[in-house]
């Protein structure tokens, strides 16, 4: 169903780039090598349990909670879209 000036599937093509774009966004931000024994942010020791639930760790707990609350003012705005997209 072609809306307007889009082509037949351009909205699914926007909700799967969507997905595809968010998808690399979580990918990218996986710790990837060995874990640290210690923050990279603060110095803080690292404990050895959080090492082995999370390898490739690089940040301590309060560090981390930190990381994840600034992260989660990403909105996930669409930018592909035009400026009469439904899926701003």
């Amino acid at each position: 169903m072609a809306t307007g000036w889009a082509g037949d599937g351009a909205v699914q093509d926007q909700i799967d780039a969507t997905v595809k774009d968010a998808v690399e966004r979580a990918k990218s931000q996986l710790s990837a090598g060995p874990g640290l024994t210690h923050c990279a942010h603060c110095g803080a020791g690292i404990p050895e349990a959080r090492r082995r639930a999370l390898p490739g760790v690089r940040l301590c707990v309060p560090c981390q909670e930190a990381e994840d609350k600034d992260n989660a003012a990403f909105t996930g705005y669409n930018r592909r879209g035009s400026k009469d997209s439904q899926l701003r």
